[in-house]
């Protein structure tokens, strides 16, 4: 006996191409489930309606650190170069590297991906570079949400944000504005360029035709600073001693607005200019745009992506576990603020 083959109700009444189905107004939900298909490779977790995870062993205070963020209009040079591979892994780093600024280890993270008409090519680059990112930062990616929205966006744009959670000792949290000292030394670690900062100015200043040809300088992938910070602090802060007394992810305001929030009130940093190499990128700008210096610290990280408050005491075991560093200033007596020697 031949099997029975489930009719479809539309087709026994000949109603097909009348109807105006979610795929006629836009929405590709097959599109949608290959792309869920191909994700599972390297996000096996991917698929439910939520998830979770045991917190670590062994934690006696423990405290939820969360925190979200976005690539900026970096997204547009990625959209225009065809390079996505890259753009997923800053989500990643831009949301990470908050999270370490309180001494959090990263937990979990989940993306948002929207665009007008899902290319599952490009969706599933982007979050393979979201999953490479978390791997190296030690976090699960827990899920996401892919929305298709036709008619929003323009064809091939898409806009990508990020959610990380994170976990800290209570005891372990950084608490800069209670610990920061006079004196204190100012670490610096390099950035791998603009990371995802200040790029509606570089994108005024350097014309799309040029994108192409300086692809390698504008869409390097933001560095990723989890690993290097956690060791450190775990190293140098113990038994009530803060060997580093704070974090500053040097992100959109640059050094003038980013550092200001580690400081208490009576205190400043002051900034040795020249004391570490600032990359060509800019430089570049700087020169095209016309820009003060002060305009450029304000914009961008100059070469420094992530900066730790140190008690000079430290300073020698903090050089030791980050051989990369450079000692960019220190913490002065002045209303809280940043000057520039």
């Amino acid at each position: 006996m031949p099997a029975l083959r489930q009719r479809h109700p539309a087709r026994e009444a000949g109603l097909e191409e009348k109807m105006i189905t979610y795929k006629k107004a836009g929405v590709d939900i097959d599109a949608g489930n290959e792309l869920v298909k191909r994700i599972k490779r390297f996000a096996p977790l991917i698929g439910g309606f939520s998830d979770g995870m045991a917190l670590p062993h062994g934690l006696k205070d423990p405290i939820i650190i969360g925190c979200t963020d976005g690539v900026g209009t970096k997204l547009e040079i990625a959209q225009t170069l065809g390079i996505h591979g890259t753009i997923g892994y800053d989500l990643v780093g831009m949301n990470v590297n908050d999270l370490i600024c309180s001494g959090a280890r990263p937990l979990f993270f989940l993306d948002y991906f929207a665009c007008g008409k899902l290319n599952v090519d490009t969706a599933e680059a982007v979050v393979k570079g979201i999953a490479e990112a978390c791997r190296e930062s030690g976090c699960q990616l827990l899920g996401g949400e892919t929305a298709e929205m036709p008619g929003f966006y323009k064809p091939g744009e898409y806009d990508l944000a990020g959610f990380a959670a994170g976990v800290v000792e209570k005891a372990k949290k950084l608490r800069p504005r209670e610990t920061v000292r006079e004196g204190d030394v100012l670490l610096g670690l390099p950035s791998s360029g603009l990371h995802s900062n200040g790029y509606s100015l570089a994108r005024r200043v350097i014309p799309k035709s040029e994108w192409k040809r300086k692809a390698e300088m504008l869409m390097k992938p933001t560095r990723l600073y989890v690993n290097g910070i956690l060791r450190v602090i775990d190293k140098l802060n113990s038994r009530g001693k803060w060997g580093v007394r704070g974090a500053v992810h040097v992100t959109g305001g640059g050094f003038t607005d980013n550092i200001p929030r580690v400081l208490p009130a009576h205190l400043a940093a002051a900034i040795k200019k020249g004391s570490w190499p600032v990359p060509e990128v800019f430089q570049e700008i700087q020169k095209r745009a016309k820009l003060p210096d002060s305009q450029m610290y304000w914009t961008f990280n100059m070469g420094i992506g992530m900066i730790l408050v140190v008690d000079p005491d430290s300073l020698p075991a903090a050089k030791r576990l980050l051989p990369d560093s450079f000692v960019i200033g220190s913490v002065v007596k002045a209303a809280r603020g940043v000057r520039y020697v």
